[in-house]
């Protein structure tokens, strides 16, 4: 439930949206909150977690029940993740799995991809990967380099990728390649490598982040790795760019309610730390500054808050738009940026200590500017509709 604002109901939630947050709230706090300083110093969350995860119903949420999923919609996903940063936790590769590998699946796979691949990756018996950034490509998609060139009945792929969530644990991995590198963008395709002793595929070093310490990201590389010809996403070459696009405001989204809820989480610990916390005599929260700064950040929390329950209705009623996504994670990664340096702040010495989740937040929220787009390249998308 909301932190901040106890008796805040979101427009677009049902009943069962409320059960499932009770439900996700209840589980994150006894199986992440209590693993959060041990995820990070071994670089990943257990892998057990993801079979817990999937055994209580709280992976790929709205992926239909025929394919082993929940059979919610978007805002049933929203709820899971809100939580989880609720929750504090900063390791769990939660939405590349659930919200958006899955979806690729579930949008351009065909039936006998959907019913091979989905039913694993809700129980959590299979994690998902995506394999979209190379050295030196970044947000520019259209200039990888890995290329699948078919041979007989298998795709050979050649290439590198990093900073790969999920890296260390992914059985299923979407990767972007060029299948006609001669045709540019319209040459990608999306192909899925079933990882398990999969000859030419290596896993790189884990990545030293300055934040999001648990949660495992790589590089990998292909060096002559055959994928069935079957295992092309969708069954037919050149698509690749165009699921890209069509996918990544889902991926946006994502990203901004995360933002919103960490800032959210973040403005709560601060008003319980600073309530407790004395300095000359008094509590740090009778000081006219702390209660002015978590007054501003309680009302752009606020703001936040309707702004994300307006995308999340959009995304239910599949209207949801690449501006309007766009403009929901440039607004919503730089206010959590903004928000949780502020509260730092008032934890003086002891918020730039990581075993406050404080400074945990802070090195994890700089990160969401940057991936799932630069909001640099969401502010070129947003002025196309000026």
């Amino acid at each position: 439930m909301s932190v901040l604002f106890p008796d805040y109901v979101s427009a677009w939630e049902t009943d069962e949206h409320r059960e499932l947050r009770k439900h996700a709230a209840a589980f994150f706090a006894k199986e992440a909150v209590p693993c959060q300083e041990r995820w990070a110093d071994q670089q990943c969350v257990d892998r057990e977690f993801w079979k817990k995860t999937g055994a209580v119903g709280l992976l790929c949420t709205d992926i239909p029940d025929a394919f082993g999923g929940g059979g919610g919609d978007f805002g049933h996903e929203a709820v899971v993740y809100q939580e989880l940063q609720y929750a504090h936790d900063t390791a769990f590769g939660f939405t590349i799995h659930s919200t958006i590998v899955a979806h690729y699946i579930n949008e351009y796979g065909t039936e006998e991809q959907k019913q091979r691949w989905l039913p694993k990756a809700a129980s959590g018996e299979y994690v998902l990967a995506i394999a979209m950034t190379e050295p030196g490509t970044g947000s520019d998609l259209q200039s990888v380099r890995t290329t699948a060139i078919r041979d007989g009945d298998h795709y050979v792929v050649n290439g590198s990728k990093t900073f790969i969530s999920n890296g260390t644990h992914c059985d299923l991995l979407v990767i972007v390649a060029k299948t006609d590198p001669s045709l540019g963008s319209k040459g990608i395709s999306l192909l899925v490598a079933e990882t398990c002793e999969l000859e030419g595929f290596e896993r790189g070093r884990v990545l030293k982040k300055i934040g999001m310490h648990g949660q495992d990201t790589r590089e990998l590389f292909f060096a002559d790795m055959r994928i069935p010809v079957e295992n092309l996403l969708g069954g037919a070459e050149g698509q690749g760019f165009y699921q890209l696009m069509r996918q990544l405001p889902r991926e946006r989204l994502i990203i901004a309610i995360g933002g919103v809820a960490m800032a959210e989480a973040a403005t709560a610990e601060t008003v319980r730390y600073v309530k407790s916390r004395e300095v000359f005599g008094k509590s740090v929260f009778d000081k006219q500054n702390t209660k002015f700064v978590l007054a501003e950040c309680k009302a752009e929390v606020l703001a936040g808050k309707a702004l994300i329950d307006h995308c999340i209705a959009l995304a239910i009623d599949g209207t949801l738009d690449t501006a309007t996504a766009s403009m929901a994670k440039l607004w919503g990664t730089n206010r959590q940026v903004e928000i949780i340096d502020r509260c730092l702040q008032l934890f003086g010495g002891y918020g730039y200590m990581m075993e406050y989740p404080i400074a945990q937040m802070y090195t994890a929220a700089r990160v969401q500017p940057i991936y799932g787009g630069t909001n640099e390249i969401m502010k070129e998308l947003i002025s196309r509709t000026l």
